[in-house]
């Protein structure tokens, strides 16, 4: 080897970017070895795998070399079925076929098989399969494996069965590909059938019978199949955890990620966003707070995905604030999910003119927004009644940004005009797309029209819905609502009765609390049980306070059924959220938040008993409804709350309501009214607040790193502080608001010897 091919092969060796492939290339020109196969193979390699923007420079090195062989041809094909334009790969392999003098090979076919397989191109495939079997390839293992995949993709599973039993001696990958085909095409009945077939098992199988499981909904057979694994690993325990929170079962997966810590394994990036997930969606703030001091503990704070799952966790648990402190926090520079999550948490509860703000300073930071930036800051807009900045940040998302809007985007708009009343408008807006709407558009203007009274529209609107979605309850329930409202009762008999003859249900109304870290679901009118029991006796003794103390008179109105007024107070006293209230401050400690999260839309006279209930009993409670939160909704209600853990004497938080225009019926007229965000009133002054503010964030930063010294906190018995406290009466301090954030961080009555 000559002293200039030694030269390449090193500085091939540190090439990290296009401009250094640029610069060797020049010095092996000069030096004359363009056409040595070795050193052209490594540029071809650096090109299309090593660096990530230089696929079109390697393509161009190949075409310009005078003898390309057949390493270099696979090496082309194989990034370009790895890049975002897999047809390329596809077009490689043809010119490969037309211009090279040695025949594909196995490596050949399997990289551009990949490729068709990413195209989900069935015509390519059928093509590919008969080029491999003119060259007797077709059988060999390496190729009928990746050609199973390409068919599973292309969703026909009997292909890929058909090439699975003419593969001579099948191993365990060939397994696994025709398993995984057949979870693909939804058939778990034939995936059994093979995975009792195999004749030999890794733990890469259990993986793809715990993913397909999951991923159809057979959370109990995925649990069953994960007690009978002979062995588990990070993607075990990761899909268990996933695959219960994207079901809904929260509890089920913040159980599992408890196992996973007891068990001695170290939890990773997919399993802590997978918790965060479940933490997120189930309103399960203080296991959040826990898991964050975890990921502390751990070291995890550098991963951006993991401060993205974070940040959502607390914006849709209710905590702005605390978002918005791991936003500020995060390592390195944010991109664009960070910004979007941000904006997202504002906007779910109802903050326009932070949106908008942190949207410009997003710009500002060269960050780009997308189509989900921009969902984002529309339902923004649309909850805080900022109807012309909305319709600017639309025109600008086509203008500026050259961003096709989706129909997303144009429900956003439908929701922007509805809730400010201008339900004509949007009417025309709809009939007006550039693509044919489709049933959540028009049951959005449903819903505008609902919340309005506007019966005539709303019949005009339901006419469209039957032929989109006709099996929806949702649409039919809104239009009965829509009607006894106007006090038409037999018109709401003939729409249930319509309901009845579909065999229609409507969606029953559960909610969610969390309490110890452990989830508790309320459903009205159920089975009662000694948890129900407990609820029901404390809330007849909540009922009873607020009527003597508050003067709660139950709102009726919100009954929707032709029923005595008794009836109505009986019924309206038992929905779900006001069970799940009682049980929370029947079992938490005194002062703790309570955090609800419902499936349904929260009722008028539960809106009105939860503010009651804040005031009454001086109680932060925290009510997450499907209509924000759930894409974000977050009600709170701080009123006369003590906050103890700054030690501050008094503040008090008006109810945050929408900044939006509304109507309130009053009889046969209608009255408009815009409601204003009330003022936040503090004493003491606003700078001093905010200063205890900042100590509290360091000391919940101080609490999560005791507790990185012993896990057992999280999960098991209350523990004891010696020298924190010692150091806190040096300091001249109480301890009560080192005791409170203890308290938080760890769901414990946090107990201190002096």
């Amino acid at each position: 080897m000559s002293r200039a091919e030694k030269v390449c092969l090193s500085l091939v060796s540190y090439c990290k970017t296009l401009g250094n492939l640029n610069q060797i290339h020049a010095f092996v020109y000069k030096s004359g070895l363009e056409t040595n196969p070795l050193i052209a193979g490594k540029l071809v390699i650096l090109g299309a795998l090593q660096i990530s923007d230089a696929i079109d420079y390697a393509r161009r090195l190949l075409i310009h070399n005078p003898n390309p062989d057949v390493f270099m041809y696979n090496t082309l094909i194989r990034g370009e079925s790895q890049s975002d334009s897999p047809k390329n790969s596809v077009n490689s392999f043809i010119y490969m076929l037309r211009q090279s003098y040695s025949p594909p090979d196995s490596f050949s076919f399997a990289f551009v098989l990949k490729a068709a397989a990413n195209l989900r191109c069935l015509t390519t495939g059928f093509q590919l399969h008969c080029q491999a079997m003119t060259r007797g390839l077709d059988t060999h293992l390496f190729v009928g494996t990746t050609m199973i995949s390409m068919y599973a993709e292309c969703g026909f599973v009997e292909f890929a069965w058909k090439v699975f039993v003419q593969i001579p001696q099948p191993n365990v990958v060939a397994w696994n590909a025709i398993l995984t085909a057949y979870f693909r095409g939804s058939d778990v009945s034939g995936a059994d059938t093979v995975f009792g077939l195999m004749p030999f098992r890794n733990l890469t199988t259990w993986n793809v019978m715990l993913a397909g499981y999951t991923k159809a909904g057979e959370l109990e057979r995925a649990e069953g199949l994960f007690l009978k694994m002979p062995s588990r690993d990070d993607v075990s325990w990761s899909t268990m955890i996933v695959g219960f929170s994207h079901n809904g079962c929260f509890d089920e997966a913040l159980r599992v990620f408890r196992e996973l810590v007891g068990s001695g394994s170290k939890p990773n990036e997919v399993s802590l966003t997978g918790a965060l997930s479940a933490c997120a969606q189930a309103g399960a703030f203080k296991f959040g707070m826990v898991l964050h001091a975890f990921i502390e503990k751990v070291g995890l704070v550098w991963i951006t995905s993991v401060n993205n799952a974070l940040l959502d966790t607390y914006s849709k648990c209710g905590n702005v604030l605390m978002a918005r402190l791991v936003f500020e926090r995060m390592l390195g520079k944010k991109t664009i999910v960070s910004w979007t999550s941000m904006i997202a948490g504002f906007a779910m509860q109802g903050y326009g003119e932070e949106v908008i703000k942190y949207f410009h300073e997003m710009e500002e930071s060269g960050t780009r927004p997308d189509g989900v930036t921009f969902i984002s800051v529309l339902y923004a807009c649309s909850h805080a009644g900022l109807v012309e900045q909305g319709h600017e940040l639309f025109s600008k998302m086509t203008e500026t940004y050259d961003i096709e809007p989706t129909i997303e985007h144009y429900g956003c708009m439908v929701d922007l005009y509805g809730r400010a009343g201008q339900l004509r408008k949007a009417y025309n807006f709809v009939v007006q797309m550039p693509v044919p709407p489709n049933a959540v558009i028009w049951r959005t203007l449903l819903g505008a029209c609902s919340f309005f009274g506007d019966i005539e529209m709303a019949e005009q609107v339901n006419k469209r819905l039957p032929e989109l979605d006709p099996d929806n309850c949702g649409d039919h329930v809104l239009l009965s609502n829509i009607y006894a409202f106007a006090g038409k009762w037999k018109d709401v008999a003939m729409v249930r009765r319509s309901m009845a003859e579909k065999n229609m249900k409507k969606i029953p109304g559960w909610s969610m609390i969390e309490i110890d870290k452990v989830m508790y679901s309320f459903v009205a009118g159920d089975k009662r049980n000694e948890i129900t029991e407990e609820a029901y006796n404390k809330l007849s003794e909540i009922m009873l306070k607020l009527k003597v103390k508050g003067g709660y008179i139950p709102e009726v109105g919100s009954v929707l059924h032709d029923i005595e007024e008794e009836e109505k107070e009986d019924t309206v006293s038992k929905h779900s959220e006001k069970l799940a209230v009682a049980f929370g401050m029947a079992r938490l400690c005194k002062g703790s938040t309570i955090r609800i999260v419902k499936n349904l839309r929260v009722c008028k006279d539960c809106h009105s008993f939860m503010k009651l209930i804040s005031k009454v009993y001086g109680l932060e409670i925290v009510v997450r409804d499907r209509s924000r939160l759930g894409k974000g909704y977050c009600i709170k209600f701080l009123t006369d709350l003590q906050v103890t853990a700054v030690n501050v004497p008094s503040i008090r938080i008006e109810e945050l309501n929408d900044n939006v225009l509304c109507n309130r019926r009053s009889g046969p007229g209608t009255i408009k009214t815009k409601v204003e965000r009330p003022s936040i009133v503090m004493n003491p002054p606003l700078h001093l607040v905010l200063s205890r503010l900042l100590v509290t964030g360091y000391i919940f930063f101080f609490v999560s790193r005791i507790a990185a010294f012993e896990p057992r906190v999280f999960w098991k018995q209350p523990f004891y502080l010696h020298e924190v406290v010692v150091l806190s009466a040096k300091k001249g301090h109480s301890g009560n608001p080192l005791l409170s954030a203890v308290a938080a961080v760890t769901h414990r009555r946090a107990m201190f010897h002096c």
